[in-house]
C-alpha cells in the first residue's frame, strides 16, 4: 500500500467517490460493519467499479493514527493546486470572488477546519505558502469532511507576489491582526475579497502584513487574547457572508 495514500473516515471517503472516483483504488472496511452510511458507500463504489474488501478493525488501528470509523481507502496522491488554478478559478467564476489565505498554518486540524469552512461559506480556494504550511493528508481530509475533495488548496511559492497579482485582478486584500485598530464588523467585506488568515500563535509573516489593503480584529470580551485559527477563520468568513446576503436582499 505504500505507492498510495491512505484516507479515513466515512465522509472523506464518501467525498473522494463522489467527486473523485478514479483516485480510488480499493476501500478496505472493519469486519461485521453494516449500517445505511457503509451501504451508501457500497453503492457508490460499486457504481465506481472500486473494490471493496473487509479486514480485522485491529489492522486497521496499524494502519491508521487516527479515528478511522471503520472505513479505510487506498487513493492515488493528493492533489495541490498551483498558481495558475487561481487565475481559471477567477476567469470562470460569476459570483463576487472570496478567497482564504491561510499565512504559515502548520497543524493539520487547522487546515482541515479552515477547508470544511471554507467550502461551507462558498470560498473559492484556500492558498497557502508552499513553504512552512500543512499539506494535504490523511488527517487534513478526515477532519475536512470531504471538504478538501471540494475546494481547492492552491500553493504558491511566494505569497505577497500573489497577493499582488490578485490585487491587480480588482481583489481587496483583508488581513487579520490583534493589533489593527479596525474591527471585523467595521470592514466592508462584499466587494471581491481575499481574506487572510495568520499563523497559529504567529500571526500574519510581515511582507504578509505589508500587502494587506485593511486590517481588521476581532473583538474580544473576555480574558483570552485570541481564538484558534479555525474558529476565528469561521467567524470572518462567515461575516462575509452575512453581509454579502444584505446587500443581495437590499438590490
Amino acid at each position: 500500500m505504500s505507492q498510495w495514500e491512505k484516507i479515513y473516515g466515512v465522509h472523506a471517503v464518501e467525498a473522494l467517490l463522489r467527486h473523485h472516483p478514479k483516485r480510488v483504488k480499493r476501500i478496505w472496511l472493519a469486519e461485521g460493519r453494516r449500517d445505511p452510511r457503509v451501504q451508501t458507500l457500497l453503492d457508490l463504489a460499486g457504481r465506481a467499479r472500486v473494490e471493496v474488501g473487509q479486514v480485522d478493525r485491529r489492522e486497521l488501528d496499524e494502519w491508521i493514527e487516527g479515528v478511522h470509523q471503520g472505513v479505510v481507502a487506498e487513493v492515488s496522491p493528493s492533489q495541490v493546486w498551483g498558481e495558475a488554478m487561481l487565475e481559471e478559478l477567477l476567469d470562470r467564476t460569476e459570483s463576487v470572488p472570496l478567497l482564504l489565505v491561510l499565512d504559515g498554518v502548520t497543524d493539520p486540524h487547522n487546515l482541515g477546519a479552515c477547508l470544511r469552512t471554507a467550502d461551507a461559506a462558498g470560498a473559492l480556494a484556500v492558498i497557502v505558502p508552499k513553504d512552512k504550511s500543512a499539506t494535504l493528508n490523511a488527517t487534513v481530509r478526515k477532519v475536512a469532511c470531504g471538504a478538501a475533495e471540494v475546494i481547492p488548496l492552491v500553493a504558491v511559492t511566494n505569497l505577497a507576489r500573489s497577493l499582488e497579482k490578485l490585487q491587480q485582478r480588482g481583489l481587496w486584500v483583508v488581513g487579520t491582526a490583534g493589533e489593527a485598530e479596525q474591527e471585523l464588523y467595521q470592514q466592508d467585506l462584499t466587494g471581491p475579497l481575499v481574506l487572510v488568515m495568520g499563523a497559529e500563535g504567529k500571526g500574519m509573516r510581515r511582507l504578509t502584513r505589508e500587502h494587506c489593503d485593511y486590517l481588521v480584529k476581532l473583538p474580544m470580551a473576555g480574558s483570552v487574547s485570541s481564538l484558534n485559527v479555525s474558529v476565528a477563520t469561521g467567524v470572518c468568513l462567515f461575516e462575509a457572508v452575512r453581509q454579502r446576503q444584505v446587500v443581495g436582499k437590499s438590490r
